[in-house]
């Protein structure tokens, strides 16, 4: 197997981008964005699980970049409303919707649910793939509660409503440097990054 002189980070939300390249930046490689490759198609997101979602968009961007390729789906489970939004976090007020819209329609849907109940979590997989495939996948998963109002500047998507009570502030409260150590997305790099520190060491 060719190890990776570049690995394509698979997104094109900033916020992400930002954490896991906060992580990943001690590798021994480069660590390229979809903003390197214009004009590449979007890959198709149609799985029924984060974890379908995440090899679907690994294996489409290492083929389309000959580059390896990292990609999440991550997004929040809401028990109250029977896992929802689910795998449709990023897009739960309609296709185009921005944060702020999601939000609005998580907060309508819990309206009548009592704050004990409102329990929750950011669930997240990761897949790695060269052009042949997958090749190494993590997963990572934080508890908590979701609040009525918003609080804290750090963070992005549902991060101001989803409140982690080990620690009692929201995720957008939370440093950077916290963040990472203790996010579903954390959680996942830190569950893959075995695995890619093995893979670049064979170079």
């Amino acid at each position: 197997m060719t190890t990776p002189s570049t690995i394509v980070i698979a997104t094109t939300n900033q916020g992400k981008l930002r954490e896991v390249r906060a992580v990943l930046s001690g590798l021994p490689c480069q660590l390229a964005s979809l903003a390197d490759y214009p004009g590449l198609s979007e890959a198709v997101e149609d799985a029924d699980t984060f974890a379908g979602n995440a090899a679907l968009k690994a294996t489409h961007y290492a083929r389309f970049t000959g580059a390896w390729a990292l990609a999440d789906d991550s997004g929040l489970e809401v028990d109250a409303l029977d896992g929802a939004p689910g795998v449709h976090s990023a897009r739960y007020a309609g296709t185009d919707a921005d944060d702020a819209a999601n939000n609005t329609k998580l907060i309508a849907a819990l309206a009548n649910v009592p704050q004990p109940l409102r329990t929750a979590r950011f669930r997240c997989a990761m897949a790695l793939a060269n052009a042949d495939g997958v090749v190494a996948t993590g997963c990572g998963v934080i508890e908590g509660f979701i609040v009525d109002e918003p609080r804290g500047d750090n963070g992005f998507g549902y991060d101001p409503y989803f409140l982690v009570p080990d620690v009692g502030k929201t995720s957008a409260e939370l440093t950077p440097d916290h963040k990472n150590r203790i996010s579903h997305r954390g959680r996942a790099l830190a569950d893959i990054l075995p695995a890619l520190q093995k893979l670049l060491a064979c170079r």
